[in-house]
């Protein structure tokens, strides 16, 4: 049975800011991939009924992996919904990524669940994956550089 994964973190941000990391390309490829991968982003229309598909490239082996989904909701600041597909029939399956943020007293609260990751990829996998990328995320997103 597919399975489900929950993160949450507390950023040094706005939550539109946070947002943004997530709808624009140049941004979602500096920081989603996990260490040791590389991301291109072949298309990301970020408007619900648009789409999105990227790959990742292993740095070490070279090999790499793509995927693409469509957006089924999206609240500038605080929600978005998406889904994902490997283009791999070994990993099938559609995902569901949800991710909610929350303005707090220092910044921004995020939330996310993935529900639907294919039984052949080890939870604590993704989960350490998603743990980098969040990692990746607040160095991009906290510095207030003014110019």
């Amino acid at each position: 049975m597919p399975g489900v994964v929950r993160l949450h973190r507390v950023i040094a941000t706005s939550p539109e800011k946070v947002y943004r990391a997530f709808v624009e390309p140049d941004a979602i490829a500096s920081w989603l991939p996990p260490f040791g991968f590389l991301c291109t982003v072949h298309e990301l229309d970020a408007r619900v009924g648009g789409g999105h598909r990227m790959s990742f490239r292993n740095f070490t082996t070279g090999h790499s992996h793509a995927f693409s989904g469509s957006y089924l909701e999206l609240v500038p600041g605080q929600r978005l919904v998406y889904t994902d597909k490997f283009d791999d029939p070994g990993l099938p399956g559609e995902m569901t990524v949800t991710v909610e943020l929350k303005a707090v007293s220092v910044g921004a609260e995020v939330n996310i669940e993935q529900r639907g990751v294919p039984d052949m990829i080890p939870l604590e996998a993704c989960y350490l994956g998603w743990q980098e990328s969040l990692y990746k995320l607040a160095r991009l997103v906290e510095p207030e550089i003014s110019e």
